[in-house]
């Protein structure tokens, strides 16, 4: 039975204490503590920079960093660095890079870089004099904040406004003050959070002098990952008659479209349909040491905007063309973060030609788009199980202990065969059984 074991001060504790901890009350099996220490990496120097990225580090969970090579966009060709433990990803963008390149690759623009944030308050006094204080203390506090930010307006960022917004329909005595902010090629998180508890503390530290202090509550404080402001879009288009798809391609791309709608329609398509586009974001988010749950949160809002749930891509035939898009909001930074500490992080910007914030948002979109299309394209027509199981074959093979020439003649056996784990089994005990059999003759 597992131990339960309530510990004080785990943090203050070194390394080694924190896993002999573990040992005692959760790995009493010598093989799990060993299997701990052979994730770390030998460079000591290298070790330490990854412990120094969270609290209670005990090892390394590793995850691969591939290629997905072919991506047109723009008119430039890129190699895209991702990182994902999904087999098929990066097989499925490849795919359709490589598709889309005889077709003319994608073609992604950035709407808008505007991100957001807020400090929530109760106010219990008369609005008016809540308004009033706002108006007269606005400017002054905007410029007391000069320190703060400019560093970001010499980089072409700052504040871009600030609004008092009511919110008192909802809940009683509930405001927001809600600011907009550009923060050029960072993604801004410190920045953003940094004005908003400064701006905060100001107000605290004032409104005595214009009311009973009791009246004016600040509850929080923080950015919003919600930002349908810093919005790209990116889409492809080629005429139908000249789609690189084998038989009928009118039929082809009413497919695709009917399918895309589906998701539009109905909401439990919609949530497989999108993250299937956040898969290839997902990936290439984490190689270039974004944040990818601040993008898939934001993501997902945006695709219920309307009201519903819906799908972030969208599909329509017009005059002879088949148009295939996406808008999306991403906040991606390429300077500070992981994005500079982390050397692999810093090794996928640097394989991407150093993109600039902007740049990059156009780049991630554009593998969401293509993972999309990847996944539509095998549903309407193989469906999705033939490729998606193929690529999992490798992975049935390692749960087995399958040997390198047992995986040879299995990819093989399975080339025209339908791949799942009861068949992969029993195909391998077949091949094991022949061989004792041999053995003992």
């Amino acid at each position: 039975m597992r131990s339960q074991a309530y510990v004080e001060g785990f943090s203050k504790w070194d390394k080694n204490k924190k896993i002999a901890w573990l040992s005692e009350h959760y790995l009493r099996d010598e093989q799990d503590i060993n299997l701990l220490k052979k994730y770390w990496h030998p460079d000591k120097k290298i070790q330490a920079l990854h412990d120094g990225f969270i609290e209670n580090p005990v090892g390394n969970y590793y995850l691969p960093f591939s290629i997905a090579p072919n991506f047109l966009i723009n008119g430039e060709l890129y190699a895209v660095p991702m990182v994902i433990e999904e087999s098929s990803v990066v097989a499925a963008a490849s795919k359709a890079a490589k598709f889309w390149y005889r077709a003319g690759g994608f073609h992604a623009e950035v709407i808008s870089t505007v991100k957001t944030g807020h400090i929530h308050l109760f106010f219990y006094g008369d609005k008016n004099k809540l308004t009033r204080f706002f108006e007269e203390k606005k400017e002054i506090y905007l410029q007391r904040l000069k320190p703060f930010t400019e560093n970001m307006e010499r980089r072409g960022g700052g504040i871009l406004s600030v609004e008092l917004k009511d919110y008192t329909d909802r809940k009683a005595g509930y405001y927001v003050i809600e600011f907009k902010f550009n923060t050029a090629d960072s993604m801004g998180a410190n920045f953003i959070n940094t004005i908003l508890e400064e701006w905060a503390e100001y107000m605290e530290e004032d409104y005595p002098g214009y009311g009973d202090a009791n009246e004016l509550e600040i509850i929080m404080r923080i950015l919003s990952n919600y930002n349908p402001e810093c919005l790209v879009k990116v889409e492809v288009r080629a005429p139908v008659e000249q789609l690189p798809v084998a038989g009928n391609k009118m039929q082809y791309a009413r497919r695709f479209v009917d399918a895309v709608d589906i998701a539009r329609i109905n909401k439990f398509r919609a949530v497989t349909h999108n993250k299937g586009i956040m898969n290839g974001i997902d990936a290439v988010v984490l190689a270039t040491g974004n944040d990818f749950r601040a993008v898939e949160a934001g993501a997902h809002a945006y695709a219920a905007r309307n009201g519903r749930y819906e799908s972030l891509s969208y599909a329509r035939t017009e005059n002879g063309n088949f148009i295939f898009g996406m808008e999306i909001p991403l906040n991606l930074g390429v300077v500070g973060g992981l994005t500079r500490t982390h050397p692999m992080a810093r090794l996928g910007l640097k394989i991407l030609g150093d993109p600039s914030a902007e740049e990059l948002m156009k780049i991630v979109a554009s593998v969401g788009l293509a993972q999309n299309f990847s996944a539509v394209n095998s549903l309407i027509t193989e469906g999705i199980q033939k490729g998606h199981m193929k690529m999992h074959l490798n992975n049935i093979l390692l749960q087995f202990d399958a040997s390198e020439t047992e995986k040879q003649q299995l990819f093989e056996y399975f080339k025209d065969k339908k791949v799942h784990v009861k068949a992969v089994k029993d195909q391998l005990n077949v091949l094991r059984n022949k061989k004792t059999t041999e053995n003992d003759k």
